[in-house]
């Protein structure tokens, strides 16, 4: 049996950083993952011959500076760049609608729907930064619990300080923002239909709900803290897919001595006086921890690798409630030629080098979240399209390109016992001809395709019903409550068992954000055991 100070289950993003900063202050630590390549869903794979792209996680923006600099990834060949157009959105009438590079573009673009709509812009994109901002100064810090002794009720004064710094106005935007829809939101700023759709697509990106669904304006905010290369709000590119991001932290866990495993899945942690003291390999291997640190969702670990008896009853019957599903099916395709939207020909334009977006309004987000929860799936879905290879021909061959597909809404489970292995290939064509029906050649043009339904999802990366964020971006299971509340410190009620992925503060998306916190709260711990 093998011993070490601390044993990291998983090898995604955060289960990396975590590993990083453990071994900066000098713990000998392990990682175990199950599959053949560390990166967890930021990967980076071939999926037909000569077509590379990044298979789960495809975009870059939230992954936050300080553990980019802290973990030397520009130095392991990490190299972001930006979209030359934030967003394009096709609509029905063939026109379009595109945002950025500047506000001033966009602005004039806006203008063309509504003057109005034109001149509120600015004063809309002033207020998201200002909240983002506030966001931004809680990423890197363990949110506060009122329940642990006299540091958090000091934590807890803290934010509550924070709050009132902000001038009442704004305290009034970050509470509707919490509370209320997204659609609510944007139909009171707004009154053209593509500007709310462009705005309203991030309040859907990875929860299975409709944008008008009370809590949807948080997740809009959720996708705003973010920057790429100094710029906030920016999304982009990492050259090499999201596969160049994990595979940087690799090197750099390699340099502190950091042990990876992979093709090594974990069947069980073992418990012993109340105490993680290691964990039993799939195939009967034991290793033994001072620690054991799960990269893997609350209801993974909790659900799956615990004995249930270890677990106070009412914390077992919360992380039973915990709340997942993202309504996601992820596409790869490997294109003869760019897809020609509007009419604007196959020639590579700014436009393919941006997030597509095929969901023309707030209605039409809404009208796909109902077939979803009727049928299993939407009759016309909203796809995201991005097409990396635009950015970085290291993906595919001269003259031919990959793109991504981000589809909601598939339920996590389909109606009436239905198989999504039966119905992967149903769903796959409704996705393509959503988008064939605003690129007519994109069906002709696909040479090969990569589906992951949220089944898929779950099997290939642990992710329980597909959620793309280990548990649903929902006001109670945020924050302070994130898994539940008491227990939101990155630590859980078995001594020397800790989270550190994204089912913790502050969420999903690629942030390194959960893996930081972690090593902060184990380190402080250190003395203890």
């Amino acid at each position: 049996m093998n011993t070490c100070d601390a044993l990291i289950i998983g090898a995604g993003h955060n289960g990396l950083t975590c590993a990083c900063y453990l071994a900066r202050a000098g713990l000998k630590v392990r990682v175990l993952e199950a599959r053949h390549v560390v990166g967890g869903a930021a990967v980076t794979e071939e999926f037909h011959p000569g077509f590379r792209n990044s298979v789960a996680s495809y975009t870059v923006s939230l992954l936050h500076p300080q553990v980019i600099a802290d973990l030397r990834l520009a130095e392991h060949g990490l190299r972001m760049v930006f979209r030359p157009m934030a967003n394009f959105l096709p609509l029905p009438d063939g026109d379009a609608l595109r945002i950025g590079p500047a506000l001033a573009d966009t602005q004039a673009e806006v203008r063309r729907f509504s003057a109005r709509d034109a001149g509120r812009l600015p004063d809309y994109y002033a207020m998201l930064d200002r909240l983002a901002d506030e966001l931004r100064g809680w990423i890197l810090r363990a949110p506060p619990d009122p329940n642990a002794g006299l540091g958090g009720i000091v934590e807890t004064l803290k934010a509550g300080l924070a709050l009132k710094r902000l001038p009442v106005a704004a305290q009034r935007d970050l509470i509707e923002l919490f509370g209320r829809s997204a659609g609510e939101v944007l139909d009171d700023w707004f009154e053209s239909e593509p500007i709310k759709a462009v705005l309203g697509f991030d309040s859907i990106v990875g929860a299975y709900a409709s944008p008008y669904a009370p809590g949807s304006g948080y997740v809009q905010l959720h996708h705003c803290f973010g920057e790429v290369n100094g710029r906030k709000g920016a999304w982009g590119h990492a050259i090499g897919g999201m596969g160049a991001i994990t595979q940087a932290m690799a090197r750099e866990a390699e340099r502190l001595g950091v042990v990876v495993t992979t093709e090594a899945p974990v069947a069980r942690v073992k418990v012993a006086g109340g105490r993680a003291v290691g964990v039993v390999l799939a195939n009967g291997d034991e290793i033994d921890a001072k620690r054991v640190v799960a990269n893997v969702g609350p209801r993974l670990l909790f659900g799956s690798l615990i004995d249930p008896g270890a677990l106070p009853q009412d914390f077992r019957a919360r992380m039973a409630r915990f709340k997942t599903g993202s309504g996601v099916l992820r596409m790869n395709v490997a294109l003869a030629e760019l897809p020609d939207f509007c009419g604007l020909g196959t020639r590579q334009q700014a436009h393919h080098g941006a997030g597509i977006i095929i969901a023309p309004s707030l209605d039409y987000m809404d009208q796909a979240h109902t077939d979803a929860r009727e049928s299993g799936m939407s009759e016309r879905p909203v796809v995201e399209v991005l097409i990396p290879s635009t950015l970085d021909d290291s993906l595919a061959p001269a003259g031919m390109h990959v793109a991504s597909l981000f589809c909601q809404y598939f339920a996590p489970r389909l109606p009436g016992g239905a198989s999504w292995d039966a119905m992967r290939e149903t769903a796959a064509d409704l996705a393509i001809d959503t988008v064939n029906h605003y690129a007519p050649n994109f069906r002709a043009s696909v040479i090969a395709r990569q589906v992951l339904t949220p089944l898929d999802l779950e099997r290939t990366f642990g992710l329980i019903d597909g959620d793309i964020f280990h548990g649903r971006l929902s006001l109670e299971q945020l924050f302070s409550s994130r898994p539940t509340l008491g227990q939101a410190d990155y630590r859980t009620p078995i001594a020397g068992l800790y989270l550190c992925g994204s089912g913790t503060h502050p969420g999903g998306g690629v942030t390194g954000a959960p893996g930081f916190n972690a090593a902060r709260a184990i380190v402080r711990d250190r003395g203890r055991f």
